[in-house]
C-alpha cells in the first residue's frame, strides 16, 4: 500500500525530539550543579572493592610473568580461566550485551538465569575454540564456522544468502570508506538481530519454527544493517560529493515516508555504477522489511527510522567553522539517533517492548554515543566532524556556555546507575567498568602525554573527580570486556583477510603471465611438417584463457611454503598444464563431451579435427612426461618417486573419465558422483598440491592433511562448475551453459537439485577448512584458493 506519512513522521519526529530535549535539560543541569560528582564517587567506592586490590611483591612479580596482551585472545582467555577471573569477566560482557543490545534491566531475575546460562555457554565454546584455534581465524569468524553454526541449526540456506551478501557488500564498499569497519558494523547488526530473536524464543520452541525464526532473522538483520554502510557511513565519507549526497539523502527520506523506493534516477558522473548496486541493494533489503511487518509494528518501524535518519540527517549537515551552535543542537540529535537505532530492532523483528525497554534504551544510547565519539575524537577533528568534543574543543575557550560532553558523560552514567536501573549493583559494575576500560583504551591508543592533555582540558571543573578517575584508571583491574576483544579481533581479521585476498588475486596474477610465458613449446629445425602442426595444434590449446590453477597452485607450494626455487619447479609447472590441457582436449571430442568452445575459443577439434587433436593429447602426455623427467636440482629418488605418482594419477583421471563416459544418461548415487568427481577433479588438485611435497620431503602427517584438503575441495570446484552449468553467464564461462542438461549428463545439480548442490558445496567447503587447520602451518593461500573456488563466476 503506498502512502505518505509526512505529517506523522513530522509528529513523531517533534514529540520524541521534545523528549530527548527535556532529558538533555536534566543531564545539563546535573552537569551545571557537578550533582553527579558526589553520587558517582559513593559509587566509585563501592565499585572499587572488587577491582582495587593491594598487591603483595608475589602478585605483581606473577602478574608481569603471565598476563597476556588482551589482544593476544587466545591466550588471555586461557590466562582469565586459570587466575579464576574468567567467570567475571563473562559476566561484565553477557550483562553489558544484555543492557546495551537488548535493553534488559539486569535487576530482574529472569535476566541473569539468562545471562548465567550464556555464560555457561560461551565459557564453553571459548576455552574449546581457543585451544583448537592454534592462531590461526577464530574459528567463529570463519566462513565455515558460521556455516557449521547455520547447520546445527537448520538454517543453511540462510548462512549461504548472507555469505553471499557480505562478499557482494564487500566487494562494492567504495575507496575512502572504511571497509573493514562498514563490513564490522554491518556484521554486529546482523548478530544483535539475531540475538534479540533468540532471546524471545521459548525454551519449547519447536526446531523447525525456530529455524525459521532465525532464517527470517539473518534476512531482517541484512536488510536493516545494510543502512549503515551504505547510508550512514556512506554519507558521512566523502566518497559523493554534495549534489549527490543531497539527492541521495532525498531518496531516502522518501521511502521512509511513502513506503516506497523511488525508481532509480540517472547519475552523471563516476558513482552511477556504484550507486546503482547500493540502490538496488537498498530496495530489496526495504521490500524484504515491509513484507515482514505487521500493521502496527509497521508504522512504529517507519516512525522510529525516520527519527534516526532526520537526526543523522541533522548532525550530519553540522559544519565545524560555525560557533554558533547552541548545546540543544549539538546534543538532541545524538540522543535521539543513538536511542532510536536501538529502538527500531523491536518493530523489526516485529516483538513486543518489555515494560521499560523504550525508556531505558531511550536513556542509554547517549551513553554509548558519547563514549564513541571520546574514542573518535582525533579522527573526527581531522575529518572535520561535528561531534560534541570535537566542537568543544574548537570554541570551548570562546563559549563559555558550551556544555562539558566529558562531565556530560558522566552524568549519563550517574543517571542511568540511580533513575534508570535503580541504584543496581550489577549496573553499577557493568557501567563502570565500561566507562574505566574505555579510557584505559584511550591512554593506551594516544599515549600518555596526550592522554593528559585531553583530561587537563575536560576534567578542569572537575579535580577532585578526575582524581579519583585517573586513579582508577591506574590501578582498577577486571574490567575489560569480551565484545571489545572481539571488535578488534574481527578488524583484524578482516583487514588480514583483505591483505591476503590482495596478495592471492597479486600472486595468481604474477604467477600465471610467469607460467604462461613458459608454456608454448618450441619448434626445431628440421621437425617433420606433421610435428610441427602438433606442436600449433598443442600451443593453440596452451594459448586459451586458462586459470592456469595447477601451476600456480604447485608454484606456492614449492617455492613460498617449502622453499624450492622456483627455476628449478619450472619443468613440474609446464607438466601440470600440459597434461591438464590433455585432458581437457580428450574430455572435448565428439566421441566424448562434444564440447564445441573451451576457454573462450573454439574446441581443438573444432579448430583442426578429431584426429588432430587426439594426437595432440597424446602429445601434450608425453611432454609432461619429458617435463618431469628433466627436474633438476633434486634427489634423482625423490624425482622419480614423483613420477611414479604423477603416473598413477594420470591413470586414476583416466578411469575418472571412464566412470562418467559410462555414466551418460544414468541417473548416478551422490557417492558415485563424489567417486566420478573426486577421480575427475580431486585428484588433479592433489597433484597440484601433494608433487612439490614430494619434492620438498614433507613428512606424511601433512601430506595426509594436503590429501583430504584436495579431496574436498576437488569436490566443491566440481560442484560450483556444476552450478554455474545452470545458472552460470556464457560470456563469463567462456563456454557454453546448460550443456549438462543437454547431454542428459548427472550432475550434483540432477542429483541434489540447486538447493541442495549448493548446501553440498558448503559440506566439503567446510570439510576443506577443517582440513586446512590441521596443517602444522598456515597455509593462506589455499584459504583464499577454497574462497575462491565456491565464490568464482566462471
Amino acid at each position: 500500500m503506498k502512502y505518505d506519512m509526512t505529517d506523522q513522521a513530522e509528529r513523531g519526529y517533534r514529540a520524541a525530539e521534545q523528549k530527548a530535549a527535556h532529558y538533555f535539560a536534566s543531564l545539563a543541569a546535573q552537569v551545571k550543579d557537578k550533582i553527579y560528582a558526589p553520587a558517582l564517587t559513593a559509587d566509585f567506592e563501592c565499585w572499587k572493592q572488587d577491582h582495587l586490590h593491594p598487591p603483595s611483591w608475589l602478585s605483581l612479580w606473577s602478574r608481569r610473568k603471565r598476563k597476556p596482551e588482551a589482544s593476544d585472545d587466545e591466550k588471555y582467555i586461557h590466562w582469565l580461566n586459570d587466575a579464576g577471573k574468567l567467570d567475571a569477566y563473562l559476566e561484565r560482557s553477557v550483562s553489558y550485551m544484555y543492557m546495551r543490545d537488548l535493553g534488559k534491566a539486569l535487576d530482574s531475575s529472569d535476566t541473569q538465569i539468562r545471562i548465567q546460562r550464556c555464560m555457561a555457554g560461551l565459557k564453553k565454546h571459548l576455552l574449546h575454540s581457543t585451544a583448537a584455534n592454534g592462531g590461526q581465524q577464530p574459528e567463529a569468524m570463519s566462513l565455515a564456522g558460521v556455516y557449521r553454526w547455520a547447520q546445527k541449526e537448520g538454517i543453511e540456506d540462510a548462512a549461504i544468502w548472507v555469505i553471499g551478501k557480505l562478499r557482494s557488500v564487500s566487494a562494492h564498499i567504495p575507496e575512502g570508506m572504511d571497509a573493514e569497519q562498514a563490513q564490522r558494523k554491518l556484521i554486529k547488526i546482523i548478530a544483535g538481530v539475531v540475538l534479540h530473536v533468540l532471546e524471545d524464543m521459548e525454551d519449547d520452541i519447536l526446531p523447525a519454527e525456530r529455524a525459521r525464526r532465525l532464517d527470517e532473522a539473518i534476512r531482517l538483520g541484512y536488510s536493516y544493517g545494510l543502512t549503515y554502510p551504505f547510508i550512514d557511513d556512506l554519507l558521512d565519507s566523502h566518497v559523493l560529493r554534495e549534489r549527490e549526497k543531497e539527492q541521495y539523502s532525498r531518496m531516502i527520506r522518501s521511502a521512509l515516508l511513502t513506503g516506497t523506493v523511488p525508481e532509480w534516477e540517472e547519475w552523471a558522473g563516476r558513482d552511477k555504477e556504484m550507486l546503482r548496486f547500493i540502490h538496488s541493494e537498498l530496495r530489496d533489503a526495504f521490500e524484504y522489511i515491509k513484507e515482514h511487518q505487521l500493521p502496527e509494528t509497521e508504522r512504529i518501524f517507519f516512525e522510529q527510522s525516520y527519527v534516526f535518519f532526520h537526526s543523522q540527517d541533522l548532525d550530519r549537515a553540522k559544519e565545524l567553522s560555525n560557533p554558533d551552535y547552541t548545546n540543544e543542537e549539538l546534543y538532541v540529535p545524538i540522543i535521539l539517533k543513538s536511542s532510536s537505532s536501538r529502538l527500531v530492532v523491536r518493530p523489526l523483528i516485529r516483538a513486543p517492548e518489555d515494560e521499560g525497554f523504550h525508556h531505558r534504551t531511550f536513556c542509554y544510547g547517549i551513553y554509548n554515543q558519547l563514549a564513541d565519539d571520546f574514542a573518535d575524537m582525533f579522527d573526527d577533528m581531522r575529518d572535520g566532524a561535528v561531534t560534541p568534543y570535537t566542537y568543544y574543543l574548537k570554541y570551548h575557550g570562546q563559549r563559555k556556555d558550551l556544555i562539558n560532553p566529558f562531565e556530560l558523560y558522566w552524568a549519563v552514567i550517574s543517571h542511568l546507575i540511580h533513575n534508570v536501573y535503580r541504584s543496581d549493583a550489577k549496573s553499577r559494575e557493568v557501567i563502570l567498568a565500561r566507562a574505566i576500560n574505555g579510557l584505559k583504551r584511550c591512554k593506551q591508543r594516544v599515549g600518555n602525554e596526550k592522554y593528559h592533555e585531553i583530561m587537563d582540558l575536560f576534567t578542569a571543573g572537575i579535580p577532585e573527580f578526575n582524581r579519583l578517575i585517573q586513579h582508577m584508571v591506574r590501578k582498577a583491574d577486571g574490567v575489560d570486556f569480551l565484545d571489545k576483544l572481539l571488535r578488534d579481533q574481527m578488524v583484524t581479521a578482516l583487514k588480514n583477510e583483505r591483505k591476503e585476498k590482495e596478495r592471492f588475486f597479486a600472486t595468481i596474477k604474477t604467477v600465471r603471465r610467469q607460467i604462461n610465458e613458459v608454456l608454448p613449446i618450441s619448434k626445431h629445425h628440421g621437425n617433420p611438417a606433421v610435428q610441427d602442426t602438433l606442436i600449433d595444434a598443442a600451443n593453440y590449446s596452451l594459448e586459451g584463457d586458462g586459470k592456469r590453477l595447477r601451476p600456480i597452485l604447485a608454484w606456492v607450494m614449492g617455492v613460498q611454503e617449502y622453499g624450492l626455487k622456483a627455476s628449478a619447479l619450472v619443468p613440474l609447472l609446464r607438466s601440470l598444464e600440459y597434461m591438464h590441457t590433455a585432458s581437457l582436449i580428450f574430455d572435448d571430442l565428439p566421441s566424448q563431451d562434444n564440447a564445441a568452445t573451451r576457454r573462450g575459443r573454439p574446441t581443438l577439434h573444432q579448430a583442426y579435427n578429431s584426429a588432430t587433436a587426439e594426437l595432440t593429447g597424446l602429445f601434450l602426455i608425453q611432454k609432461a612426461i619429458e617435463e618431469q623427467a628433466s627436474l633438476d636440482g633434486f634427489d634423482p629418488n625423490t624425482v622419480l618417486a614423483l613420477m611414479r605418482y604423477s603416473s598413477q594419477k594420470a591413470a586414476d583421471i583416466c578411469t575418472g573419465q571412464a566412470m562418467d563416459l559410462q555414466s551418460k544418461g544414468q541417473a548416478l548415487t551422490l557417492e558415485q558422483m563424489n567417486a566420478i568427481c573426486f577421480y575427475k577433479t580431486g585428484i588433479a588438485f592433489e597433484a597440484s598440491i601433494i608433487m612439490p611435497a614430494i619434492l620438498a620431503r614433507v613428512n606424511e602427517a601433512e601430506m595426509s592433511a594436503l590429501k583430504k584438503f584436495a579431496y574436498h575441495a576437488g569436490i566443491a570446484f566440481q560442484i560450483k562448475d556444476d552450478l554455474l552449468d545452470y545458472e552460470g553467464d556464457q560470456q563469463l564461462l567462456g563456454k557454453p551453459v546448460g550443456k549438462d542438461a543437454e547431454n542428459n549428463t548427472s550432475t550434483f545439480v540432477t542429483i541434489l537439485g540447486h538447493e541442495g548442490a549448493r548446501k553440498e558445496m558448503w559440506e566439503h567447503y567446510c570439510l576443506a577448512s577443517e582440513a586446512l587447520r590441521a596443517i602444522p602451518r598456515h597455509i593462506a593461500f589455499l584459504k583464499h584458493l577454497l574462497n575462491y573456488l565456491v565464490h568464482r563466476d566462471r
